[in-house]
């Protein structure tokens, strides 16, 4: 194994390498190459001020040497290791420790490492936040809806995540924040960015009057949740469907009256009511026990919330942490319901040929439960599809969501590779290609890892 794991971070650099020139060639290849020029173009600047700007370009990004040793020289700086120049450009010296420079940018003047380390963050928040219940959504609805084959909720839910899979990105951000964030609806969350001025100024964590109104938030929140959960495990279906339904129509109907007064006299007014009361009927109808518990649990303590927060909302401040959340609930959405839509179609189909196959009718055959058979032996070898998915989330931690981070005007690391190729930013676009390459490389080698860890017959001795 650890042979292996060598070879392959050392494949890696001819790999990388492969990758930044094809990049480059595209770049000085396109119509007006990258050249001082193109820079300063579209610039109402006198002859001698352009002639100036010009020159410094050249000198600092040496723009005026043939493409082959521009690229030499970025490979050189961007490597750990190289050569090192002196004041007039000349070689000076090799060194083994001279450090990583992946330049400056053309377009912010600034160091691109200092770029990427302000946009990393942030993408790297929006995606550990949706992952996490992409992934749990997806399995959770896929196994369940395989070993459902045929029935109401593998039906139900196979419409459902064919049309949320279906609806673009784009359609989705614009409408959410058309109906959530616009004053003329729901003015419930913010139409842009990460975080509000007000909440600079604020403590990080939510802060309340007196520790009686946290006593009461807590209480509300328990009570509330603690009486659906009841429900959903003790109470039977009928029962369940009889409360469920009332509780989603009433909350239709405070959502009705929480719009302005041009808005109350659209279809919403008779629609909302009946749909939020269709869809808490359903939720309660539904045979997925784990599902049906964690959806009335959350119904119960969004519910608590909601009132405590109407009881405190002039003694309480939302702080730092809350208001980055509120600020990330639209954009999360945007990013998930794609991707655990496609995945649950994923895990349903592996788990539903792994469920036929020859190993699982014998271990039924030895009388072996289908529960130990489902989680023991069929969800282990159905983990490989996903597991080969999974490759692509490093460079997706990185490359974010272009679209969403666009709609929201969220400065990430998709809307800076965009406004770097935009720019022909080259410095900007060639750090992205690497680091991406890097975190693509990794991913592959991390699948090929846990390819081992899912079946045992795969071996890398």
């Amino acid at each position: 194994m650890t042979t292996y794991i060598l070879r392959r971070l050392l494949l890696m650099i001819p790999t990388l390498l492969g990758i930044t020139l094809v990049v480059f060639i595209v770049m000085a290849a396109s119509p007006g190459g990258i050249s001082a020029q193109s820079l300063i173009e579209g610039q109402n600047l006198d002859p001698e001020a352009k002639k100036e700007i010009e020159a410094y370009y050249n000198r600092i990004y040496g723009l005026d040497d043939p493409p082959p040793v521009q690229y030499l020289r970025w490979l050189n700086n961007a490597s750990p290791i190289g050569f090192t120049f002196d004041a007039g450009n000349r070689i000076e010296s090799f060194s083994w420790s001279k450090g990583s420079d992946l330049g400056q940018s053309f377009r912010y003047g600034r160091p691109v490492i200092d770029l990427l380390l302000e946009r990393i963050p942030i993408t790297l928040l929006l995606n550990v936040l949706s992952i996490p219940m992409i992934y749990i959504v997806a399995i959770s609805v896929g196994v369940y809806a395989a070993t459902k084959r045929g029935e109401a909720f593998d039906v139900a839910s196979g419409m459902m995540m064919l049309g949320l899979w279906s609806i673009p990105t784009m359609l989705t951000g614009v409408l959410l924040i058309g109906f959530f964030a616009n004053v003329q609806y729901w003015h419930w969350f913010p139409t842009a960015g990460l975080s509000s001025r007000q909440a600079l100024d604020m403590p990080f964590l939510p802060h309340w009057r007196s520790l009686r109104d946290v006593a009461v938030l807590f209480l509300s929140m328990i009570v509330l949740s603690s009486l659906l959960i009841l429900l959903s495990r003790a109470g039977s279906r009928t029962v369940r469907i009889l409360l469920m339904t009332p509780i989603g129509a009433g909350l239709g109907v405070l959502m009705v009256c929480a719009l302005p007064g041009s808005a109350k006299n659209s279809l919403l007014y008779g629609l909302l009511p009946i749909v939020s009361g269709g869809l808490f009927g359903l939720i309660a109808a539904t045979d997925f026990q784990a599902l049906r518990t964690g959806l009335m649990g959350m119904i119960g303590m969004m519910i608590g919330i909601g009132v405590a927060t109407q009881i405190f909302h002039e003694t309480w401040t939302r702080g730092f942490l809350l208001d980055r959340l509120w600020h990330l609930t639209l954009p999360i959405i945007c990013l998930s319901y794609g991707s655990f839509a496609a995945l649950s179609k994923l895990t349903r189909s592996s788990v539903l040929e792994n469920l036929q196959a020859d190993y699982a009718r014998t271990a039924r055959a030895k009388g072996v439960s289908e529960k130990e058979v489902l989680w023991r032996h069929v969800f282990r070898n159905s983990l490989l599809p996903l597991i080969t998915v999974s490759s692509s989330l490093l460079p997706a931690l990185l490359t974010g969501s272009v679209i969403v981070e666009t709609i929201f005007s969220i400065e990430g690391m998709g809307k800076l590779a965009v406004e770097s190729v935009q720019t022909r930013d080259r410095e900007l676009v060639l750090s992205i290609t690497l680091i991406s390459g890097i975190l693509t490389l990794l991913g592959y080698l991390v699948a090929d890892l846990l390819y081992a860890l899912a079946d045992p017959r795969v071996s890398y001795e």
